[in-house]
């Protein structure tokens, strides 16, 4: 957790319960505390555990390269830097899954509509496959959980990876959010991980 988060998620527990018994009395500052709890509670209940991340485990001695993609891969160069950077190349026999996780936007959420999400997923991975196969790499495509983590521990549990690639932007297009997800992926998964970052003017 980023530091600066702490003093926010203390002040959004403790804020509401001290104006509940301002401005209501005890009553009102008891139920805002039990409501706070109940919150906490079913927070908690929904994290995630935090052990190994394993792979489905296939014995034909094939390379399996899972490659996270944040954003559409569409530049030759970008494509050049990637299969450069994962050793991918024209007619190998390395097995490639191409992961899409489904962004969620702030109005998608609210409305509770993930179908828009999704299917902006599933037009990155059309143009990511499609440059892909114009280089000779040939890969089958998915779209997964709206948190990278979670998306590939999902993925994992079918497909048989020993490898883990992450490719997200550098600079100002690397999001903190794909850093933790970098660091959260190396230190729990068994299959070998790598991240590649791709220039901002790489596409």
């Amino acid at each position: 957790m980023a530091p600066w988060k702490l003093p926010l998620i203390v002040a959004a527990i403790a804020v509401p319960i001290v104006a509940a018994f301002g401005l209501g009395g005890g009553g009102a500052g008891v139920a805002a505390g039990a409501l706070a709890a109940v919150a906490i509670v079913f927070v908690a209940a929904r994290q995630r555990p935090r052990g190994p991340i394993a792979s489905a485990v296939a014995d034909d001695g094939r390379r399996h390269v899972l490659l996270v993609m944040d954003a559409p891969l569409e530049a030759p160069e970008a494509v050049r830097e990637i299969a450069r950077a994962s050793r991918l190349g024209a007619g190998d026999d390395t097995d490639v899954l191409v992961l899409a996780p489904a962004r969620i936007s702030f109005l998608d959420r609210w409305a509770s509509d993930v179908e828009g999400a999704r299917h902006r997923a599933q037009q990155n991975l059309v143009s990511t496959v499609a440059a892909l196969a114009k280089a000779g790499i040939a890969a089958e495509a998915r779209v997964g959980d709206e948190d990278i983590v979670q998306a590939v521990e999902d993925q994992l549990q079918s497909f048989p990876a020993n490898e883990v690639i992450l490719v997200s932007g550098d600079g100002e297009n690397d999001s903190d959010h794909d850093a933790a997800a970098a660091e959260e992926l190396h230190d729990r998964l068994e299959a070998d991980f790598r991240r590649v970052l791709i220039g901002s003017g790489s596409g």
